[in-house]
């Protein structure tokens, strides 16, 4: 979905990832279009949109940045080639350190939604890092229209952003509150996309969830060290899709890998501040997630 360059495709995508409200989406379409009437035709044409399911946000599922269980701040560390920023979440009371996951944000930079992923992580027991990609242009804070937010993530590399995943990740090595060799990566979308990546070139990588993210050419696959548990959405069609050829080659390498697949859903379900939102399908994937993330990242050492 992220890597349409399209302006009508990237204004519905930055709908269903929450931007802004259907009324802002419509007016926008308006003045690219110039008429209400021609706005409403084009936006008929998204399966996007016809795959709404709202419900609303159930109670405690978001974790405020001042939760008595949690400790969790805004950092600032070392990059390549610049100060990387990210916000950081762990256990208030941990015995000992815990493992890690990266948490990596869709294709509009470190937004308020993907630093609540980030405390939810650590409510779940993880030492959590959600880093900003957008980092070396300033941060998310540099662009506060969204459509200049996709459009700083859409000068960012592949090698600009593996590069800045790994400082993330060796931030979470030498912290004291993690376990060094234990240490994951969720993403979502376009970060789903970066988790495949990781994967495909980070050996040391624990465990990898791409949650309806674009996966990797199957010719890589063979260099997938890390357990991957891939979530998808079956209305998210052309992108699900793709996956079929990959989850061939997943088995006849053997790898170890999960692949679900939630039902009259569609593209950025587990986004709740988004238009295609999903409770019900949302809770599950992020337990299936967490309980394959504790079953890797926790198993006794041989």
């Amino acid at each position: 979905m992220h890597e349409n360059n399209d302006p009508l495709h990237e204004l519905v995508h930055l709908y269903v990832d929450g931007a802004f409200n259907r009324r802002e989406l419509v007016a926008r379409v308006t003045k690219m279009l110039g008429s209400p009437a021609a706005a409403l035709a084009a936006l008929g044409g998204f399966s996007e949109l016809q795959a709404q399911a709202p419900s609303a946000c159930p109670a405690g599922i978001r974790v405020p940045l001042d939760a008595p269980d949690i400790v969790a701040r805004d950092i600032e560390f070392a990059g390549e080639n610049s100060p990387i920023y990210a916000h950081f979440a762990h256990p208030r009371n941990m015995e000992g350190p815990q493992p890690g996951l990266i948490i990596i944000h869709e294709n509009r930079g470190l937004v308020d939604h993907i630093k609540d992923v980030c405390r939810r992580a650590a409510r779940a027991g993880f030492v959590a890092i959600a880093p900003d990609l957008l980092s070396r242009q300033g941060g998310v804070q540099a662009f506060p229209e969204p459509t200049q937010q996709t459009a700083a993530y859409g000068r960012t590399t592949v090698d600009q952003r593996r590069s800045d995943l790994i400082s993330a990740l060796d931030y979470l090595k030498f912290s004291p509150l993690c376990q060094f060799d234990r240490i994951g990566a969720i993403g979502f979308c376009a970060g789903g996309q970066n988790v495949w990546d990781l994967a495909v070139y980070l050996e040391e990588l624990a465990v990898a969830v791409p949650f309806y993210g674009t996966p990797p050419a199957v010719e890589s696959i063979q260099q997938i060290q890390a357990p991957v548990l891939a979530i998808y959405a079956d209305r998210d069609r052309a992108l699900t899709a793709r996956m079929a050829p990959v989850l061939t080659e997943l088995l006849a390498r053997q790898k170890r890998f999960g692949f679900s697949v939630y039902e009259g859903v569609g593209h950025a379900f587990h986004n709740d501040t988004g238009a295609n939102y999903n409770a019900t399908a949302a809770c599950e994937a992020w337990s299936q997630a967490m309980t394959f993330c504790n079953k890797w990242l926790r198993a006794p050492r041989a």
